[in-house]
């Protein structure tokens, strides 16, 4: 099952989308609920309540307003850092020079500010003077269905509600200046997330594909079957004296392919588009523009 937030008719809805991706099928919530998008139904799930009916006729996709499934998480977002093979060995000699002496034993985690979440379509500011270095980075992410506390890896995935698709953004010049990495990735619009929420039982997010474009440039492809700790390891890390909650987000790692890693490196700019597809979830693209430039909303 696909659930997705989205605006029709000025209101924010969920709704499940079709298997075909043409059309959604909004569901009963309360507006307070719904105003929370897909996380209302994560929590619903987790108390024991029943998955909320569908009402009314289905509505063409190309008709609503995507959002991030969800639109603000309930507190940061669980990120893991240099969690691919390919992709430690491509940054071993920038952001993670002081982290080789053992980097096998423990994943690097940090995390990003559930401001910075936006949907597919709205752009991402470029921050100016504050950072030159802007890059992406792919990733599939584990949406947390039941929380817990000490979870062992033998029954991690039990606590998986689903999956979706977000782009690491981030400032390579500030993660490397604070060495702590949360100020360069937690930027105003630096976590496109999207474009739904695929359920556990329809995703196994521990093999599928995660690829990344630049204008049309392939330059991430990867599969989650050569992720350094795999899914149960993080939910296991991340719940370790941490009571994971119903609707937490952990972000897996990205592939190789990102535009510090190529020779020389090459950063995003003005006009740019990042598309990642993940199979079994979907397509997330947003373009990048000055933050000057930026309407509000």
């Amino acid at each position: 099952m696909k659930l997705a937030t989205f605006v029709h008719a000025g209101r924010r809805t969920v709704g499940v989308v079709s298997a075909d991706g043409g059309s959604v099928q909004p569901i009963r919530l309360p507006q307070a609920a719904a105003d929370k998008g897909v996380l209302a139904v994560v929590q619903e799930l987790a108390e024991g309540k029943p998955l909320p009916a569908t009402e009314g006729p289905a509505i063409a996709l190309a008709d609503v307003t995507l959002e991030a499934a969800i639109p603000q998480p309930r507190r940061n977002i669980f990120c893991v850092g240099r969690n691919y093979h390919e992709h430690a060995k491509e940054l071993s000699a920038s952001v993670f020079k002081d982290n080789n002496a053992n980097p096998a034993v423990w994943p690097i985690v940090f995390t990003k500010v559930p401001e910075c979440v936006i949907p597919t379509g709205r752009p991402v500011q470029l921050p100016g003077a504050v950072s030159q270095q802007i890059d992406y980075e792919a990733e599939l992410a584990v949406v947390i269905g039941k929380g817990g506390r000490n979870i062992a890896r033998s029954d991690a995935m039990d606590h998986v509600f689903g999956y979706t698709v977000v782009n690491d953004v981030t400032a390579r010049d500030v993660q490397m200046r604070h060495q702590q990495w949360d100020l360069g990735k937690s930027f105003d619009t630096f976590c496109p997330m999207g474009p739904w929420v695929v359920t556990a039982d329809e995703l196994d997010g521990q093999a599928t594909r995660v690829r990344c474009w630049v204008n049309g440039e392939l330059r991430q492809d990867g599969r989650t079957t050569d992720l350094i700790f795999d899914i149960p390891s993080l939910i296991e890390t991340c719940s370790r004296g941490i009571t994971l909650l119903p609707g937490d987000i952990i972000a897996t790692g990205t592939p190789s392919g990102v535009g510090m890693g190529l020779k020389p490196p090459v950063f995003l700019k003005a006009g740019d588009t990042v598309r990642i597809e993940i199979d079994g979830i979907g397509v997330l693209e947003n373009s990048f523009i000055d933050q000057e430039n930026e309407t509000s909303r």
